[in-house]
């Protein structure tokens, strides 16, 4: 069994390592179909532990799984536990912080010294209450010493929302209401979740921001998404710290 992945494209220190997987490879089959690791989908609980294992065995870290709840709670990585978080951190090599996603937005961090590195899951709840914040805060790092990678997630051309999150977040923060713009339904909005996060980290200081090159809505044969298909799997997005040899 095999599987493809991508590479955060961004000037990170050598030893920072990310893995971001597509749903290409792997042994899943229906809705779920390749390279499926989320465990609680629905899909066959041996594929999920076989696609798991193939992971790990290829990249050679120790994946921290998260228990994601949409919420802004940051985590020190575990990988000999799930915890129920929506981010998590690490100083320690071979430990890979891991965000599953299937149209929310994962954010990868790291300090210029290659020395910590994070991982947050960022779907619209969670940027409005504060994840991203978090995290940066978490890391113990001068945000300004920090850089982020956006992951794929859904783009703005597909990211419809009704007047109540537009509402929120333009009461959160009025510069917001630069990452909405009117859809064809009537009182909806075409929301870049990019943006939003962009503008969430350089408010907290953090300069140095790449990535945003992705649309998994409109990508179906690298990335699940939920909605587009509803009942669907999860890759994941994933930063570790090499071992020293």
């Amino acid at each position: 069994m095999s599987f493809t992945a991508l590479q955060a494209q961004w000037p990170a220190p050598e030893q920072v390592r990310t893995c971001i997987t597509t749903r290409r490879g792997g042994c899943s089959q229906g809705p779920w179909k390749g390279f499926n690791l989320g465990d609680h989908v629905g899909d066959d609980p041996a594929h999920v532990a076989a696609n798991r294992a193939e992971l790990q065995r290829s990249l050679g870290c120790a994946p921290a799984w998260l228990k994601q709840v949409h919420g802004t709670l940051v985590v020190e990585a575990d990988a000999g536990r799930v915890m129920e978080a929506d981010a998590s951190w690490t100083g320690q090599p071979g430990v890979a912080c891991s965000i599953m996603t299937a149209d929310c937005l994962p954010v990868l961090l790291c300090n210029q010294a290659g020395t910590r590195v994070a991982a947050a899951h960022a779907g619209w709840r969670g940027l409005l209450a504060g994840v991203l914040e978090n995290t940066v805060g978490a890391m113990g790092e001068a945000p300004d010493n920090l850089m982020a990678w956006l992951g794929p997630a859904i783009g703005p051309r597909a990211f419809e929302v009704g007047p109540e999150v537009f509402e929120a977040f333009r009461t959160a923060d009025a510069s917001a209401i630069q990452a909405f713009e009117p859809s064809e339904r009537s009182e909806h909005y075409l929301a870049d979740i990019y943006t939003l996060a962009r503008q969430r980290l350089e408010a907290c200081g953090v300069e140095r921001i790449y990535g945003a090159e992705h649309c998994t809505v409109n990508d179906p044969t690298q990335f699940f998404s939920y909605r587009r298909d509803g009942q669907t799997g999860r890759f994941v997005s994933m930063i570790w710290l090499e071992n020293a040899s």
